[in-house]
């Protein structure tokens, strides 16, 4: 195992996923935790696939999983390493453990098991294996199983490293199967033997697996190894306080991806479910590097809130490059049509329109109008500000003061409406109006200046005229 420099084993964090769906907001938070403390503590994190589940396990999603990760940018030292391509270790290590006494085969058809649990379901005691088949020393059988020969009496305490001293009592663990009739692993038995080979010391998981870790703890001791620290960290709910689910929102992490989210943002957001550093909420991913500690994670349940990630999303966007957001909108303005444009004219929009975006996709469709020859024009605004010999008089005044300026320059541009504001006796919103349609095909936009310097001289003078003539 590697050491630090004072003997202590160096960290090591592992994620495995089941490649049985997507990557959900629990998985990422989980995922992100791991690697935090690896990184915190100068370790390594490793990806690992539990794909044993045959039947459910499937290729696109392993794609979909990998794929997350590459977009949160959690990166991984070693792996991914697949269980199904560590069958002949698993089998290795159970007949070690037939060898030693510590497991042993049985013959109980699923008929009699099920038999024993309804009797003891009936009587009002748990239902649990009842090591009929223990010391008999039965072999391999068609249909039998191996099963873990468990101490029956004591107790197995851990010291969790967000919840403190859990103690399970061995009378409430049966004799656990630990390779099926088939022959391949169960998940107990896969678990152990893969934390044991790649030398993880810390196990940072949902707190669903807490019972889990009594049986894990006692079949790594049985092999003779010293068990990892263990950290069960608290569900995540939706706002309601019900458990999360699809019904609080998309909750695949690259369904976020797909509607526009910053992968920082998510990060920040996952970063925060159950985690805290005094009253700071943004946090870049070095800060959580540098301040990640498990003794900040708290006990009781995280609550997870869509709108707080669109308030993240909205502040990350508005400090980003515009030059990345530039690329990173460009798929989203495809699926609006636009394959082709002139991207400088995209660079000038984009530190305007954040202030009103947040995610991509609004970016993208902020954008839009000013990427087409000629922006589509709301109804509405067109029938109440384009309209009638009133509407083409404003506009003709606007565009002999636009051929006659620079629309590079948003100070004068301003002085010269505000003086023909004056000059003609209208408010300034007279003549803002029109012409914010007239170039846009909408009511809202950025300042009236600020578009005309976007879009540039010729394209606001081309933009006027249709207007004048559609009057």
């Amino acid at each position: 195992m590697t050491q630090n420099n004072d003997n202590r084993p160096k960290v090591r964090t592992r994620f495995p996923p089941s490649p049985t769906g997507a990557l959900h907001i629990g998985g990422g938070r989980t995922a992100l935790f791991n690697w935090l403390f690896a990184r915190h503590h100068g370790g390594q994190f490793i990806m690992r696939l539990e794909d044993t589940d045959l039947q459910r396990s499937k290729p696109e999603h392993v794609t979909s999983i990998l794929e997350a990760m590459e977009w949160l940018g959690l990166d991984f030292d070693e792996g991914p390493y697949y269980q199904t391509k560590r069958f002949d270790r698993y089998k290795q290590v159970v007949e070690q453990m037939l060898q030693s006494g510590a497991a042993y085969w049985c013959h109980c058809s699923p008929e009699t098991l099920q038999a024993k649990r309804e009797a003891a379901m009936a009587s009002g005691a748990k239902p649990m294996y009842d090591g009929c088949c223990r010391g008999k020393g039965l072999g391999p059988a068609p249909g039998a199983v191996v099963r873990f020969a468990g101490p029956r009496t004591g107790s197995t305490t851990f010291n969790d490293m967000v919840k403190g001293p859990i103690t399970f009592d061995h009378a409430e663990l049966d004799d656990l199967i630990i390779q099926r009739s088939d022959g391949s692993p169960t998940y107990h038995l896969a678990v152990i033997v893969d934390d044991i080979d790649m030398e993880v010391t810390h196990v940072i998981r949902g707190d669903d697996h807490v019972s889990n870790t009594p049986r894990q703890i006692l079949l790594i001791r049985a092999l003779g190894h010293l068990e990892p620290r263990y950290a069960h960290i608290p569900m995540i709910l939706g706002q309601d306080k019900a458990r999360l689910s699809k019904r609080h929102g998309a909750t695949a992490i690259t369904d976020y991806r797909e509607m526009g989210y910053l992968p920082e943002a998510m990060i920040n957001a996952l970063a925060r479910l159950g985690w805290s550093h005094g009253d700071q909420e943004i946090f870049s991913r070095q800060e959580l590097i540098e301040l990640f500690d498990l003794d900040s994670v708290g006990r009781s349940a995280a609550v997870f809130d869509l709108d707080k990630l669109r308030s993240l999303n909205h502040k990350y966007i508005q400090k980003a490059d515009p030059q990345r957001l530039a690329q990173l909108v460009q798929p989203f303005l495809a699926k609006l049509g636009l394959a082709a444009y002139d991207e400088a004219v995209l660079r000038k929009a984009i530190p305007e329109l954040v202030q009103r975006t947040e995610n991509l996709e609004q970016l993208a469709q902020w954008a839009q109008p000013y990427l087409v020859d000629q922006p589509e024009m709301d109804a509405k605004a067109r029938q109440k500000f384009l309209t009638g010999p009133e509407a083409a008089a404003i506009l003709r005044q606007v565009r002999e003061l636009v051929a006659a300026g620079n629309v590079d320059d948003v100070a004068a541009m301003n002085e010269a409406f505000r003086a023909l504001a004056e000059r003609t006796g209208q408010k300034l919103g007279a003549l803002a109006q029109p012409t914010r349609v007239a170039l846009t095909g909408r009511t809202a936009s950025p300042g009236i200046f600020e578009v005309m310097a976007i879009l540039g001289r010729q394209a606001v003078l081309t933009r006027l005229d249709q207007a004048i003539a559609g009057a």
